[in-house]
């Protein structure tokens, strides 16, 4: 199920998007009197103005993986690269909204359009932000990194439903360069950080573009359709502490084995507290390939759990602790 949230991104593209989001968020000097909320204002405009190239490499329990990126702001224009430097060769192309994955042992391109699904941009488009009731930032002093003199920030959560976060954040532009996510006893889970940067790099913008042509490779385009849970006959009978739903989509999938259901489909309904993010997925029961319910741990700080609601199987999966998917998980159910 983890494929539908992001198969084919890469972990460190997941984590250089989710850098994007919180670099600019830690763009105000060291020791500002700046509150959370005002802090989250700050991110949607300050994101864009970020400029680089560097090497990025990620860690999540006992795997690692390395990417170059190059990112890049041309006026209204968000451009970005994420070319794996290990494992499965790959190229992650973005503009803005417009995201193309290329497989270039096969000449297979995948060409979606993705939303920031409860990620900062999209709870700032309202002025009802409650993360503030459940984060609390802290300086922690200075370091270096990347050779960058960066502050420390620690994001600490208010209860046991969601990890905490730190941060080094370069002095001068504030962004990101290395990140670690941490569990409940602040042991860190899996963390992200670049080992070589270049900042207000001289991106050549048109080759960089041009990097996004998918002329001569088969080009594939998931359906994916924006609908609501209510629509589906889904809901969410207690909310879970600071999670909002931001979305709910849907998703060919493959024709269950018999009986009822939700057809060939599956709904993916997504919520966030403005940090982390969990996804409810619901398809069809098919006992070919759902014979194992329960919890899963991915590795680093993501777990599914799955479990069979009549002729539906559900699957919640986040970077969150497991008592928050418990939450979820007991909470979805069939409308009467």
């Amino acid at each position: 199920m983890k494929r539908w949230f992001g198969q084919c991104v890469a972990l460190f593209a997941i984590c250089a998007n989710a850098l994007f989001f919180h670099a600019s968020a830690f763009a105000q000097p060291a020791g500002a009197d700046l509150t959370l909320n005002a802090w989250l204002n700050r991110v949607h405009q300050a994101a864009r103005q970020s400029v680089y190239t560097g090497t990025f490499v990620v860690s999540s329990g006992n795997n690692m993986a390395s990417a170059r990126i190059w990112h890049v702001c041309d006026g209204s224009q968000q451009l970005e690269r994420v070319e794996s430097l290990s494992g499965t060769p790959r190229a992650i192309f973005r503009r803005n909204d417009q995201v193309v994955t290329f497989f270039p042992q096969s000449r297979v391109a995948v060409a979606e359009v993705r939303e920031s699904l409860g990620l900062f941009p999209n709870l700032l488009k309202s002025t009802d932000s409650s993360i503030g009731d459940f984060y609390r930032l802290k300086a922690l002093g200075v370091d270096r990194i990347a050779g960058f003199d960066a502050d420390v920030f620690e994001l600490t959560p208010n209860d046991r439903l969601r990890y905490g976060y730190r941060v080094w954040s370069e002095k001068k532009t504030g962004l990101i360069v290395q990140l670690q996510t941490l569990d409940v006893n602040s042991k860190v889970l899996e963390q992200a950080a670049f080992s070589e940067l270049q900042l207000d790099a001289q991106v050549n913008v048109g080759k960089l573009s041009r990097s996004g042509s998918t002329e001569g490779y088969r080009v594939l385009r998931p359906d994916l359709q924006k609908t609501t849970a209510d629509a589906l006959g889904w809901v969410l009978r207690r909310p879970v502490d600071g999670f909002k739903p931001m979305g709910c989509y849907q998703r060919p999938a493959a024709a269950p084995s018999g009986g009822a259901g939700i057809g060939q489909s599956t709904m993916q309904w997504v919520f966030s507290d403005g940090v982390a993010t969990v996804s409810l997925f619901v398809e069809a029961y098919d006992s070919r390939r759902h014979s194992r319910e329960g919890f899963t741990d991915m590795g680093g700080a993501t777990h599914t759990l799955a479990r069979r609601i009549e002729e539906w199987w559900t699957t919640a999966i986040g970077e969150v602790p497991p008592e928050t998917l418990h939450a979820f998980a007991q909470a979805l159910e069939r409308k009467k």
